[in-house]
């Protein structure tokens, strides 16, 4: 999506400082596609110098939600937040009040994210109760069984993601029979009675494969893991109620520590209402034309596999969504997964594997940003077959490049 924000607003802002209680802008989006764009997220970085404290978004004189997060950590909101609904062809534009007091409006939760320490005076799966909010580790130390369900977990309605907390940072998955927030309660181990009652539980055995997108090093002939870092973290960043947002970062990092300058990484996964794709940028301290990476997803059991060869990759099949030993009181899973890079970031991509799809990646800047999506044959709401799976990701990418056909304005009104 291009932004375009007016010279001088910051200055602007700066001027008015602590004076201001609130302060009023206008948010004008332009929908160039040729169709209508629903859920478009909107971003609106806001100035330290007003310190903001609550929001309120119209539409039309008609509120709708929004929410502020403060994706620096420095305890103050840096960024606000919201959903958007967009004619073809047309402008619109949203008005927004900033209040340098009050509290955060709160709105009905349509996303949710967790992250736990495993409590081992709790024997039931599902009923964890040591929650934070950040972790970080020395070198060689592997927190993967200090956390519960291994790292931090978010889901909106449709779907629900976690990330490894070692040296995998594996990106696994949990399908849904029906529609809604679900992690609460089943910490993304059911029992046996949730199951019954319909609830999800994790679809997708992913072992040291590239799971759904994972992004891992490249060693000329194979993807590697994530080792040799000096500090590993997993932090909440957004919590909601429209998107949630979790970071993951591995500084000084060597992928070979024989030649390579090492790097830090930032890895942040976002995650939007409504929506069953998950969004990936993954930020450098340095360029990293040097190095490459791999990515990609698990080549599922008996899965057939689809892709536009300039980005898009994806298969549809089935298997034990766990280890053989722990099968028991678990059926077959079929999911359909899918991934899709910027063509200008691919290098090659490679055959299939007995583990992967994978691509080998370049980085000629600091950033990347790609997707990943899934579905689970679970789904009374969902994709079924390979053919309804890959029209659908045909699909998805085309509402993936109408962001680039939608330009945002901020204009301050006071």
């Amino acid at each position: 999506m291009k932004k375009i924000i007016l010279s001088g607003l910051f200055i602007l802002l700066a001027s008015m400082a602590t004076a201001q209680t609130a302060l009023n802008l206008d948010v004008e989006l332009r929908n160039d596609n040729s169709q209508k764009v629903t859920g478009h997220p909107v971003s609106v970085v806001l100035t330290k110098s007003f310190s903001t404290h609550s929001a309120l978004v119209t539409d039309n004189g008609r509120e709708i939600p929004c929410q502020l997060d403060d994706l620096d950590g420095d305890g103050s909101f840096d960024e606000l937040f919201f959903l958007a609904d967009l004619e073809s062809k047309k402008t619109k534009t949203f008005q927004v009040q900033l209040f340098a007091e009050g509290k955060p409006r709160e709105y009905s939760p349509q996303v949710y994210v967790e992250m736990m320490l495993t409590n081992k005076s709790i024997k039931e799966s599902n009923k964890q109760n040591l929650y934070i909010s950040q972790l970080t580790v020395d070198r060689d130390v592997n927190p993967y069984n200090m956390l519960h369900h291994h790292g931090a977990a978010f889901e909106n309605d449709m779907v629900a993601y976690r990330i490894y907390f070692d040296h995998r940072q594996t990106v696994d998955i949990y399908g849904k029979y029906k529609r809604g927030l679900e992690l609460r309660q089943t910490q993304f181990y059911p029992d046996d009675a949730q199951k019954a009652a319909g609830f999800g539980d994790d679809v997708l055995w992913v072992g040291s494969t590239l799971g759904l997108g994972t992004l891992r090093g490249w060693d000329g002939s194979k993807p590697t893991m994530i080792n040799n870092v000096e500090h590993r973290s997993q932090r909440i960043v957004a919590r909601g109620p429209l998107r949630t947002i979790v970071e993951v970062t591995d500084k000084q990092w060597l992928q070979d520590a024989s030649t390579e300058i090492p790097v830090d990484m930032t890895t942040r996964y976002t995650l939007y209402a409504g929506r069953r794709d998950c969004q990936v940028d993954v930020t450098f301290n340095r360029n990293v034309s040097d190095l490459r990476f791999a990515t990609g997803t698990i080549n599922v059991k008996n899965s057939v596999e689809h892709s536009d060869n300039h980005g898009l990759r994806g298969c549809w099949g089935t298997d034990w969504p766990v280890s053989e030993k722990d099968s028991v009181g678990h059926k077959r899973e079929t999911v359909g997964l899918g991934i899709c890079l910027p063509e200008a970031n691919i290098e090659r991509q490679l055959p299939a594997d007995k583990d992967n799809y994978a691509f080998v990646v370049k980085i000629p800047g600091q950033s990347l940003t790609y997707f990943i999506t899934f579905g689970s044959d679970n789904e009374s709401f969902g994709y079924h077959s390979s053919k309804e799976w890959f029209a659908y990701l045909d699909g998805w990418k085309k509402t993936l490049e109408q962001k680039k056909a939608v330009t945002q304005l901020v204009r301050i009104k006071n």
